[in-house]
């Protein structure tokens, strides 16, 4: 499986999560990847257990780096989307161009331009200020 398409996974599931958890609803994290990949996918296993382990962290950098925003105003597909690509470059080896570019096409594909341009917005300052 193509890393884009383990990407949709992966905000298919933080999407699934994230409305479990405002209605206080009981779930099993590995549950909800189980029902949404075929096979064993590590690098879903990886991004959805990592943003979920260090969900209040990644929600604070998203927040410092969306400009008058929060990212609970961003709706549930931005917010996992966002969620993930902060993951991947705080935490994995991906490079950061492809992060980037990948939510942004994720945000263009299952959004609109203007919350694209707003998460690549987001996380080109982010990355700057990692450099």
């Amino acid at each position: 499986m193509k890393r884009k398409e383990s990407r949709v996974i992966c905000m298919t599931c933080l999407y699934q999560i994230d409305i479990l958890k405002n209605n206080h609803l009981n779930f099993d994290i590995e549950e909800v990847i189980k029902e949404n990949t075929e096979i064993q996918n590590d690098f879903v296993i990886e991004i959805v257990n990592g943003v979920e382990k260090n969900i209040e962290e990644i929600n604070d950098l998203a927040n410092k780096y969306l400009k008058n925003w929060n990212i609970k105003r961003i709706d549930k597909t931005g917010a996992a989307i966002l969620r993930m690509a902060f993951y991947e470059l705080k935490y994995m080896d991906t490079p950061k161009i492809v992060a980037i570019n990948e939510a942004v096409e994720l945000a263009k594909l299952y959004n609109d331009e203007e919350l694209a341009k707003m998460i690549n917005a987001a996380l080109d300052a982010f990355l700057k200020e990692m450099l």
